[in-house]
């Protein structure tokens, strides 16, 4: 059987969140078996690795399946918005998020913590920086969204 910790750049952000690069389809079982409810997938359909029935393999587990595709290239404010919807609906559950290498799922989920007031800052920071700066588009998408926030800028 597989274990969470097989699956691309995993992270485990708290009790009820956890994320990571794509899943391969044997993954699932095990992000049922550790009590997830929920698969948000960022990746776009095209994304290296991609499923074309993912949403398929998340049902047959009894899981609750959302794809938000966003554009690596061109993250989007709707992107992050739609995300942040999804996330206070799920709030209360566990759920498991991903996109092709955890770079888009980190960048959004640093911002989701904070947006919430789920962690401080150095502990989100930590876990965005374990998976890499957002840089380029993303530096400049995640600080536009910190300034909104009242926060100072990644460093």
């Amino acid at each position: 059987m597989s274990t969470l910790g097989a699956i691309r750049a995993f992270l485990r952000i708290d009790d009820h969140l956890a994320t990571s690069g794509m899943p391969r389809p044997e993954h699932f079982a095990a992000i049922r078996a550790a009590g997830f409810e929920t698969v948000i997938n960022l990746a776009l359909p095209t994304s290296d690795y991609a499923l074309p029935n993912e949403g398929e393999l998340v049902s047959a587990q009894g899981m609750t399946y959302i794809h938000i595709p966003v554009k690596f290239n061109e993250p989007l404010r709707e992107d992050f918005d739609r995300f942040t919807r999804m996330m206070d609906a799920c709030a209360g559950q566990k759920v498991f998020v991903h996109c092709a290498a955890n770079m888009r799922v980190s960048a959004f989920v640093f911002l989701d913590q904070l947006r919430r007031g789920n962690t401080t800052r150095a502990d989100a920071e930590r876990d965005l920086k374990r998976i890499w700066k957002p840089d380029g588009v993303w530096g400049e998408f995640v600080n536009e969204r910190l300034a909104e926030l009242g926060q100072p800028p990644l460093q």
